[in-house]
């Protein structure tokens, strides 16, 4: 489908079990590109914090990026759907492709964009005054695709992807602000959801949640994958042996390392990433 026009120091984590037709299944099967970079460049006024950035993040797997802090993780995700350039003075050249798509091309809407490429931040932000119904149904009624009759089907269903139809069932209009921290960041999800995007980007989606509700937005993450093409961006390097079927390695702004998350964790191919998962800097 076409887009419309208009810290603390880790121990190398431990790379989350996997049997041997897993592995190979991941190494070895040719998965269709989802996101195309080709040389991607950004900046913020005169200060340039990407710089050429290359890779392809593949189709239903989990993409994560990892990195000190400073070294472009959350611009670079912000290239993907357009969000960067929502900054005064920011820029980019280079390309995004969206199923071969330039995203970036003129006669893109940007909001139908983020429509097929949402974004969870690492701050839980519903609309804390709004029903828990509203905030799943607000990005659909900002882009006026509510079908109407649909709209508690359309709750249902986000809410279960989310895992909160159990929990929020007989709260629907309660204020989304009344929830738990982990709740919010579930809600946000099944905000993201309700619009049936293609990609899902998550910045920092659990650094201020508890251990339990960071497991439960992990096992979120294992499940959507099946349906979603997902890109995380972590400072945990153990959530992203957790999570990622792929794991890229930033450094002032440059990708040093793309490789199955296995392979980068255990065997390095670059001494800075190396460096970096032991815990030699950032």
């Amino acid at each position: 489908m076409l887009i419309e026009t208009k810290e603390k120091r880790e121990a190398p984590p431990r790379v989350r079990s996997a049997n041997l037709t897993e592995v190979v299944a991941i190494q070895n099967a040719s998965v269709k590109a989802k996101l195309q970079v080709e040389g991607l460049s950004a900046w913020f006024g005169t200060n340039k914090v990407l710089f050429g950035i290359r890779m392809q993040i593949p189709e239903n797997r989990v993409t994560a990026i990892i990195g000190p802090s400073g070294c472009g993780k959350s611009t670079f995700i912000r290239t993907l759907n357009r969000m960067h350039e929502m900054v005064v003075g920011a820029r980019v050249e280079g390309q995004v492709r969206l199923d071969g798509q330039d995203i970036y091309a003129q006669d893109i809407d940007p909001v139908l964009l983020r429509r097929r490429v949402g974004m969870v931040f690492q701050k839980p932000n519903p609309f804390p005054t709004m029903s828990i119904r509203d905030n799943v149904l607000a990005g659909l009624r900002l882009t006026r695709a509510l079908d109407r009759g649909r709209g508690e089907e359309i709750v249902e269903t986000a809410l279960r992807q989310a895992a909160l139809w159990e929990e929020l069932s007989d709260r629907l209009d309660e204020p989304g602000g009344s929830l738990s921290g982990g709740q919010q960041q579930r809600l946000v999800i099944a905000r993201a959801l309700a619009v049936e995007p293609d990609v899902i980007l998550m910045d920092e989606p659990c650094s201020a949640l508890d251990p339990i509700a960071t497991a439960r937005i992990e096992d979120r993450i294992h499940a959507l994958k099946e349906k979603y093409t997902i890109v995380i961006v972590t400072h945990n390097m153990q959530q992203a042996a957790r999570v990622a079927d792929r794991t890229a390695f930033f450094l002032l702004g440059e990708l040093i390392e793309y490789e199955n998350t296995n392979d980068l964790f255990t065997a390095p191919k670059d001494k800075r990433t190396e460096d970096y998962i032991t815990g030699k800097f950032g």
